[in-house]
C-alpha cells in the first residue's frame, strides 16, 4: 500500500495505491460497488503486481446518517492527505445555506481542471443526424467564477450593506429584494485551465481549441478569460498554435450562446473547449445531449496535486436501490483515473470491455431501450463487464 504522490504536477504511483471513494447518494452506492469490482478486475488482468487499495470516506447522506454530519471533518481530513477520490454522485439541498461537497472538494484540493470527453457510442440514439461527428473535450476552470459561493441572500445584513456600497460609492442601484452573487475571474487561474487545454490537445493530436465565453457581456470578467486565454496559447504555445496557419492547432473563440448552436449544428468543427467554470458547466451537459445519453459520461476534476474522478449525472433518486442505474458514467470516470495513474493498459482493457458489451447488446434499461433488447440490472451489467474482462 502507498501513497499517490505529485511532482510538478505529475502523479508518482505505487504498485498497490491506497485510493479513496465514497458511495454518494440516491444510486451512487450500487454504481460505485460495480465500478470498483470492474477496476479492479481490469488491473488484474492488466498487470501481474499492481492492486488498487480501497478505502471508503463518509461523504453525503452516508455520512449525515452515521456522523450526523454531510462532510465531517474525518472525511476532509482523508481526502486532503491521499489526495485522490473516486466519487459517486453526490447530492446538495436546494435552498439553503449547505454548499455543495462537489464544489468544496474541488476547492480544498485546488482542481482547476474539469475535463469532460464526449464521444458518441455506436447505438445509441442521438437527436443529431450525425453523431458520429462528436468528438470533443471541454477544460471547465473549476475553481473561479459563480462557482465559489460568495453569495448572499436578499434580505441578510450582508446583501443591504453591499447594496448601500454599490449606491453610495459608484450609483449603482440595486433592489432591495436582491440577493447578491460575486464572480471573480483571475488571470492565473485562466492561464492554468488554457494550459491544461493546450497541453491536452497537443498531446492528443487535437487541430482545434475554442475558448467559450459571454465577454460582449461581461467584459472584464468573461471577456478578460478570453483575452487572457489568447495571450497563454500566443505567449507560451506559439509553436503548436494559431488563428489562421491550418499546419497549427487552430485557435478561435465563440461567444457561450452562439456556441450552443454551433455544437449542434457543426460538431465536427469541435475538439477541445476551454470555457470558464458556469459556461463550461452549461456546454458538459449540452454537449452530452447530443449523443442520446449523459449517462455514459465521466468526468475528470484534476488540480497539481490532486484528481477526483466522477460521473456528470445526478444522483437519481427515484431509482436508488432498484438496480436499473447505468454504471457507465461512474465507469468512464474510474476509466480517466487510471489514464492519470499511467495505468494506460488497464484502462484499455476496460474500453474493449464496454465495446464488447454495447456491441452485443448486453447493457442497462437506458440502452436497452435503444437496441430493443431486455435490460440487465446494474449489478448484473456490472458482472457481465468483470466476465468480458476475465475472458479476454
Amino acid at each position: 500500500m502507498g501513497k499517490i504522490t505529485f511532482e510538478n504536477g505529475k502523479w508518482k504511483v505505487p504498485d498497490s495505491p491506497t485510493i479513496l471513494y465514497t458511495d454518494g447518494d440516491g444510486i451512487g452506492p450500487e454504481i460505485m460497488d460495480a465500478t470498483r469490482k470492474v477496476v479492479d478486475a481490469a488491473v488484474k488482468k492488466a498487470y501481474k503486481n499492481k492492486k488498487i487499495e480501497w478505502r471508503e470516506v463518509l461523504v453525503g447522506d452516508k455520512a449525515l446518517k452515521e456522523k450526523n454530519d454531510r462532510f465531517p471533518q474525518e472525511s476532509q481530513d482523508a481526502i486532503n492527505e491521499y489526495r485522490v477520490l473516486l466519487k459517486a454522485p453526490l447530492g446538495t439541498p436546494i435552498g439553503t445555506g449547505f454548499k455543495s461537497i462537489n464544489v468544496r472538494i474541488r476547492l480544498m484540493l485546488d482542481l482547476y481542471s474539469n475535463i469532460r470527453p464526449v464521444n458518441y457510442m455506436k447505438g445509441l440514439e442521438s437527436p443529431l443526424k450525425h453523431p458520429e461527428n462528436v468528438n470533443l473535450t471541454i477544460f471547465r476552470e473549476n475553481t473561479d467564477d459563480l462557482y465559489m459561493g460568495i453569495e448572499w441572500k436578499y434580505d441578510s445584513p450582508e446583501a443591504a450593506e453591499i447594496r448601500k456600497f454599490l449606491m453610495d460609492k459608484f450609483q449603482v442601484h440595486i433592489s432591495d429584494d436582491s440577493g447578491i452573487g460575486i464572480k471573480p475571474m483571475s488571470r492565473a487561474k485562466t492561464q492554468r485551465i488554457t494550459r491544461a487545454a493546450a497541453k491536452f490537445a497537443i498531446e492528443n493530436n487535437k487541430k482545434k481549441i475554442t475558448i467559450m465565453h459571454k465577454g460582449n457581456v461581461m467584459k472584464y470578467t468573461e471577456g478578460a478569460f478570453r483575452e487572457w486565454a489568447y495571450e497563454t496559447l500566443e505567449n507560451e504555445f506559439g509553436g503548436y498554435v494559431s488563428k489562421d496557419d491550418p499546419s497549427k492547432i487552430l485557435v478561435n473563440d465563440m461567444i457561450a450562446d452562439n456556441m450552443f448552436q454551433q455544437i449542434i449544428t457543426r460538431p465536427e468543427n469541435y475538439e477541445v473547449i476551454i470555457a470558464p467554470n458556469i459556461d463550461g458547466d452549461y456546454i458538459s451537459d449540452a454537449a452530452g445531449a447530443l449523443i442520446g445519453n449523459i449517462g455514459t459520461l465521466g468526468g475528470a476534476n484534476v488540480g497539481d496535486n490532486g484528481g477526483m474522478f466522477e460521473a456528470v449525472h445526478g444522483t437519481a433518486p427515484k431509482y436508488t436501490g432498484m438496480n436499473v442505474a447505468d454504471p457507465l458514467g461512474l465507469i468512464r470516470g474510474a476509466q480517466l483515473m487510471l489514464k492519470y495513474m499511467n495505468w494506460h493498459e488497464a484502462h484499455d482493457v476496460v474500453e474493449r470491455a464496454i465495446g464488447t458489451a454495447i456491441e452485443t447488446k448486453r447493457v442497462t434499461q437506458d440502452l436497452a431501450k435503444f437496441f430493443n433488447v431486455k435490460p440487465m440490472g446494474t449489478k448484473e451489467f456490472g458482472e457481465s463487464l468483470v466476465t468480458i474482462i476475465e475472458n479476454m
